[in-house]
């Protein structure tokens, strides 16, 4: 059974949406592929525009989201990831991109609605 991770992140004050995009995919991300490497599944960066335009403080800037093959493979990445080497060169990229005050991680529970195809008519 899958597992996935949620985690809302913020791009640190003064950085632009678009610096922040380019830097996590072309640095960041490489970190993420290098750690997760051999444990997640999946490593999906969604990134967020208000759909109204305006960003408002409490606002995140992308959604990243995680699948494990199990819970145990989930734990042992962690387990990995908090080695003191491993965390000190996550943490300083970090620094870089996010406010790291607003980083949320969340294990998810999914439910799914089956609906109708849609249909040309209305």
């Amino acid at each position: 059974m899958t597992v996935t991770v949620v985690t809302l992140l913020k791009r640190r004050e003064g950085m632009s949406r678009d610096a922040f995009r380019a830097y996590y995919e072309e640095h960041h991300r490489r970190i993420g592929e290098r750690v997760l490497d051999g444990y997640a599944t999946r490593y999906l960066r969604r990134y967020l525009t208000p759909s109204d335009g305006v960003d408002l403080p409490m606002d995140y800037d992308v959604v990243l989201e995680i699948d494990f093959p199990d819970a145990a493979t989930r734990d042992a990445c962690f387990t990995a990831i908090g080695e003191p080497q491993t965390l000190a060169m996550i943490v300083e990229d970090e620094e870089k991109l996010f406010d790291r005050s607003r980083i949320r991680t969340y294990c998810v529970c999914e439910s799914v609605s089956k609906l109708a195809p849609l249909s040309c008519a209305r």
